[in-house]
């Protein structure tokens, strides 16, 4: 295993918080010391039958726990999926059939695989300990926790101060995935902020059981192709990992400018110092930011489908985008710039398809305008010297660029 200080530094990237990083240390110390690997525990409901690159976010930091040698416990919810998690509802969820459970847990089975080491991952089903567990022993769990602390959750107070039906049942979620991570000796859970209630009641459950409690460590909620929403596949926003290359390739397109470093932060296999160099590189006007999205989507793409599939989704992209709505006779307009970069409003002028600099700037605010069949979302954008684009405003003025 690498020193804790190695480890700490891998664990850290990306994550929203970790309770508590010193006990964390401690765990790793001691792995190093006895060679016995922590138990890394992350649960997924199988409530759809596609993961996106949402949940990968959680699989990603399960891989880097496992490159670091660590033991992976993949647990798959089919027995919390028939309560439902009640997080962030604003109503009762309509809990799943067990033929429905059953059919989607097959599909994660299969699905993880694509990121995490069959080999080195231990899958496991909590229907395996709950289902066999009398009404008794529910009841004896369910007396470990007070109402009062289940209504420090911010979504059961919100529902209780609208008058809004809490179902008994729902209380049993929080409790249940806490159980899990008792059953399973977990060292270290993993699970979205959104999550951070759930996965701390695994900690209060293994005291109340006599196990040093769990590390925990949240991951940020990816937001997903509107760039404001979390992805889901309910609000039709996502990327899913069984996607086709093209459909991934261009997706991964489509997201706005704003977020393209939060993906890539979260989602990248880049170091952060390639990531960052990246970006100033984007950020002074001397990387067009179309290929530094371009660049994500090939690297993403190529992940689940292989670097050859990647390429030629690009390709393919660059071809589609190149000929959408586009007339036969486009105009070559060239631009001496003195080699220095021009901001795209000042290039829309200076090509008579604005009238004005503050026009060309309404217009990208507008989101109106697209340069090699992306649109611009920042309004500091450059166009470089010594390259061609094909820039569009509006739905009738396109002109090829040249900068010279």
């Amino acid at each position: 295993m690498k020193p804790v200080h190695e480890q700490m530094a891998i664990i850290r990237r990306g994550t929203a918080n970790i309770i508590s990083e010193e006990a964390l240390e401690q765990k790793l110390e001691r792995a190093i010391k006895t060679g016995v690997p922590l138990k890394i525990k992350a649960g997924f409901d199988p409530t759809a039958p596609d993961l996106h690159f949402g949940h990968t976010v959680l699989l990603q930091k399960m891989r880097q726990f496992q490159e670091l040698g660590h033991e992976i416990l993949f647990l798959i919810g089919d027995f919390t999926g028939l309560i439902g998690d009640p997080t962030g509802k604003n109503e009762t969820r309509k809990p799943l059939s067990p033929e429905a459970i059953a059919a989607n847990a097959a599909t994660y089975k299969a699905q993880v695989f694509r990121i995490l080491d069959p080999v080195a991952t231990r899958v496991v089903f909590n229907s395996a300990w709950m289902q066999p567990m009398s009404a008794a022993e529910l009841i004896q769990l369910a007396a470990r926790q007070t109402v009062a602390r289940m209504m420090e959750r911010d979504d059961f107070t919100k529902r209780f101060q609208a008058c809004r039906p809490i179902a008994i049942h729902e209380f049993l979620y929080p409790l249940v995935q806490g159980y899990d991570s008792v059953v399973l000796a977990a060292d270290v859970e993993l699970g979205g902020t959104d999550q951070t209630f759930n996965l701390l009641m695994g900690r209060e459950l293994q005291k109340e059981y006599g196990q040093e409690p769990q590390c925990v460590v949240t991951m940020p909620i990816l937001e997903g192709l509107d760039g404001v929403q979390k992805m889901s596949k309910s609000l039709n926003n996502f990327i899913a990992i069984q996607d086709s290359p093209d459909d991934m390739f261009g997706k991964t397109m489509s997201i706005p400018d704003g977020i393209m470093w939060r993906y890539y932060e979260l989602l990248s296999d880049l170091s952060l110092e390639t990531i960052q160099q990246l970006q100033q590189e984007t950020l002074a006007g001397r990387f067009h930011p179309m290929e530094a999205k371009k660049r994500l989507a090939a690297e993403l793409t190529g992940r689940f489908h292989g670097s050859i599939e990647a390429q030629q989704a690009r390709v393919r992209f660059e071809a589609q985008f190149s000929r959408k709505e586009m007339p036969d006779d486009i105009p070559e307009i060239t631009l001496t710039t003195e080699a220095t970069p021009l901001k795209v409003a000042e290039a829309l002028r200076q090509a008579g398809l604005v009238k004005s600099n503050g026009e060309g700037m309404q217009l990208i605010r507008q989101h109106a305008v697209a340069v090699d069949g992306v649109k611009v979302e920042d309004p500091r954008m450059a166009l470089f010297p010594g390259r061609r684009y094909l820039v569009k405003v509006g739905k009738l003025r396109v002109a090829h660029i040249l900068l010279v």
